[in-house]
């Protein structure tokens, strides 16, 4: 029998009584792991041996990983600085706590989206607390970290007595590396030690044409290798774009389809745009610091149109029409003029509807948004700093509440949701108002998407707008887990992301 050169040195190496992994018969043959994995292949599919596929996982840790065994987990450190503060008696300000932490940059967030999440306290506005009961040094993640730090190499995941659960969560957090390898090892069959026994021979076979082959003619008679085109090779994960991203693009087509133009604007603006447009007043919570990014530079914007700042600022000290009352409450120009990362994307409506940002707009008019707003939140499974806002509106005579909920009802059923549910709500630039709730595909519960209404006269009157406008604010993240059932909006974006996740997720329309 004749075979190529590579399976007759595999076939006169292999054992029938005991089984050799591809590389100690690459070492036997001083052939190539590559070549020896082919010839395996090729002879198996002959039935001269049999492969047995084994997989073996390992764990390292990464840099960051490393640290963190060293010096402790951010949400740790953040607690024990905590209690140094005092907070297991007293809610203490967070901001001392982090300058106690030594914690700076990305760890800072780090540490508060896990300090929950671990019952290591409460943070609430800007106030932490500290559960006295908690160890810290009996933290599992910790533990396994600290003894991965003491194998200092590589280690069988199986030799590692550590709970699935929290292997999974560190590698979440590119704490650690698992690496998983396919070993084969290989055995003669009673077929491979019949013909060795007849006898074997190397055949002269090409298994790669070269220029050389081809320009002498020599090809012609050269005999050809089979190319096994189920041989395993490198795994290489290309870019691609994100499914968050994907999305939001698939969102707009879905307006646009639906008579939508799309509006555009600077993530920074005045809080006029942002709030007092949209006849928030200025001593609302929601404006303070501890809720608003405000910029350090610049601080202030130049120019308000000086005639709608008037009539702003009329409707929020006198309100508007006969029995408008106002809010009796202070104004200040110069607090309308700060500079803050928008809050809401309803700041591009405002700008739109005054006719600020393209001209003085005839009704019927539709106009839409997909942006990232800013929020000082405390992070959890459905809330970030920063996210994605779905914002619309419609401008016509005579819109009523029904029009608005039939909107939402065409649009969510392009993403195949048919239970949406409304709630009435209380906001200061809408009435009547009401949130928007789906239910998780997954958890059964329910989940707000979104917030809507028909702007109030108090905030079209000073803008210009003589006709009903009803509008709306929805979130992205929220509504890509109604779709595809996540239960943490962290594990599609941010420092926590799981990249498989997203790189497993087929986008479906």
């Amino acid at each position: 029998m004749q075979l190529p050169s590579a399976q007759v040195a595999v076939l006169e190496t292999a054992s029938a009584d005991e089984a050799q992994s591809v590389d100690a018969l690459a070492s036997a043959t001083d052939l190539p792991p590559e070549t020896v994995t082919g010839a395996v292949f090729e002879l198996e599919e002959a039935g001269l041996v049999a492969i047995n596929e084994a997989v073996d996982e390992t764990i390292t840790l990464t840099d960051e990983g490393a640290e963190y065994a060293d010096e402790g987990l951010p949400e740790t450190r953040f607690y024990e600085a905590a209690l140094a503060a005092g907070a297991d008696e007293d809610p203490v300000e967070m901001g001392p706590v982090i300058g106690r932490s030594g914690l700076e940059g990305p760890q800072v967030n780090i540490a508060l989206s896990n300090y929950a999440r671990k019952d290591y306290g409460v943070i609430d506005s800007g106030e932490v607390t500290a559960d006295p009961e908690a160890d810290p040094t009996a933290d599992p993640e910790l533990v396994a970290l600290e003894t991965l730090a003491e194998r200092d190499e590589e280690v069988d995941a199986d030799s590692l007595a550590v709970d699935g659960d929290v292997l999974d969560q560190l590698e979440r957090r590119g704490l650690l590396e698992r690496r998983e390898t396919t070993v084969r090892s290989v055995t003669l069959t009673d077929a491979g030690v019949t013909e060795l026994m007849a006898g074997i021979s190397a055949a002269e076979t090409v298994g790669q044409v070269t220029p050389e082959l081809l320009t002498s003619g020599e090809w012609r008679e050269a005999e050809f290798s089979e190319y096994n085109v189920e041989a395993d090779a490198e795994v290489v994960d290309g870019g691609n774009v994100h499914i968050l991203r994907q999305t939001a693009e698939r969102v707009k087509d879905t307006l646009v389809g639906m008579g939508f133009q799309e509006m555009e604007g600077p993530h920074a603006d005045a809080d006029f745009w942002i709030n007092d447009c949209l006849f928030m007043p200025q001593d609302h919570p929601a404006r303070t610091h501890w809720d608003r990014f405000a910029l350090e530079r610049p601080t202030h914007i130049d120019h308000l149109p000086e005639d709608l700042v008037e009539r702003v600022e009329r409707a929020h000290r006198e309100g508007v029409g006969p029995d408008g009352e106002g809010y009796n409450s202070p104004w200040d120009e110069d607090f309308a003029r700060a500079i803050a990362l928008r809050g809401h994307t309803t700041s591009l409506s405002a700008r739109y509807l005054s006719g600020e940002q393209i001209g003085d707009l005839e009704p019927p008019q539709r106009y839409f948004s997909v942006e990232k707003v800013y929020r000082n939140d405390t992070l959890d499974p459905t809330h970030l700093l920063e996210f994605f806002q779905i914002e619309g509106w419609v401008m016509a005579e005579d819109l009523s509440v029904r029009e608005l909920m039939g909107t939402f009802e065409e649009f969510y059923a392009q993403f195949g949701i048919h239970d949406i549910e409304f709630k009435p709500h209380y906001n200061p630039y809408t009435e009547p108002s009401f949130e928007l709730f789906g239910t998780h595909p997954t958890t059964g519960e329910l989940v707000e998407i979104g917030n809507s209404g028909i702007f109030r006269e108090e905030m079209l009157e000073p803008l210009g707008v003589e006709c009903d406008v009803m509008a709306w604010g929805l979130a992205l993240e929220r509504l890509l887990m109604l779709m595809y059932g996540f239960e943490d909006i962290r594990d599609i974006h941010g420092t926590l992301c799981d990249l498989e996740l997203l790189r497993d997720t087929e986008v479906t329309y």
